[in-house]
């Protein structure tokens, strides 16, 4: 099985600290720049899971840099450069607290608070009536709060105003940006033969400018259904075939996992984990139309501190 990067300990030029997230390791070069480096750890139910997904960080970089090229011309991004292919080198902005997350469709923790009785999400009403995997009338914003550890929490748009987390014409331009990303991603995703179900965008300042920051409609942050047998499959109430992060929410739940107190991890066995990174390989070429590339693993830290020391030095 190829090798994993799981953990980071660099220290690149003019580097002023670092911090470790879930899935992405984020290091702060001086005041203006930040080298995000999108490690091959997965988590799930905001708990990461024990062992790496080989060649995950690199399609979810590659997949995250094709789209913020893509949308620049109608969201301004972070984006700088790709000096490494699991490394991304951008602006540094200060980020607003909330997630945008948007949904096209009823799913996944949506459609398990709806089928209890649910009728409204984050201040927004829900119509009686609905399927699981049904489109809604039209896609709806279900903001939550970023948790620096633990759950996010479900928000509303008015609640977000009222506690002052987003001045109200700051969330003007959240919401517009939000639409407008979705759509894109849908449109591109119809494309490629695949449907956009849901993502979330995460959005900071530089200056007085609200731009785009960290991934956009990778795996791990968007939910995709192949459009051919969409139809039949919901009409006659069967699951429906996706590329998404769902799959592993899905088999820990098989496995008696949401991440609870007291519950213990299952083992993921090589060929899970192989089966995992296939898929995450497989949505990369999807969506992109382009044969997904395995850059050299032999020591990907080494490799890193190299291609990205080297950009810092000729961005100079």
């Amino acid at each position: 099985m190829a090798t994993t990067l799981v953990k980071t300990d660099f220290n690149f030029p003019g580097q002023t600290s670092v911090y470790h997230g879930k899935v992405r390791d984020v290091y702060f070069i001086g005041d203006e720049t930040m080298v995000m480096v999108a490690t091959d750890r997965i988590s799930a139910f905001d708990v990461i899971l024990p062992e790496g997904i080989p060649y995950k960080g690199q399609v979810l970089n590659q997949i995250a840099a094709y789209f913020l090229d893509a949308s620049a011309d109608i969201v301004p991004n972070w984006k700088q450069a790709v000096p490494d292919p699991m490394v991304t080198v951008g602006k540094l902005a200060k980020s607003f607290p909330v997630e945008m997350i948007i949904r096209g469709y009823l799913t996944g923790s949506a459609w398990r608070e709806y089928k209890n009785g649910c009728r409204e999400l984050c201040g927004v009403k829900l119509p009686d009536g609905m399927r699981e995997n049904e489109a809604f009338p039209e896609p709806i914003i279900t903001p939550t709060t970023k948790a620096a550890e633990g759950h996010d929490e479900n928000i509303s748009r008015d609640e977000i105003i009222r506690q002052g987390l987003v001045s109200e014409e700051d969330y003007k331009v959240l919401e517009d940006y939000t639409r407008r990303l979705f759509a894109l991603g849908q449109k591109m995703a119809s494309e490629k033969g695949l449907i956009l179900v849901d993502t979330k965008y995460e959005f900071g300042k530089v200056g007085d400018q609200v731009i785009l920051i960290d991934e956009i409609h990778t795996p791990d942050s968007s939910r995709y259904f192949y459009a051919e047998g969409y139809e039949q499959r919901f009409e006659k109430g069967e699951p429906q075939r996706q590329l998404s992060k769902e799959f592993v929410r899905q088999w820990l739940i098989d496995h008696g996992f949401m991440g609870q107190e007291g519950q213990k991890m299952p083992e993921m066995t090589p060929e899970f984990v192989e089966s995992v990174s296939e898929r995450y390989i497989e949505l990369y070429e999807h969506i992109t139309g382009k044969k997904f590339e395995k850059a050299d693993e032999s020591d990907l830290a080494a490799r890193i501190e190299r291609n990205v020391t080297g950009w810092l030095k000729s961005a100079k």
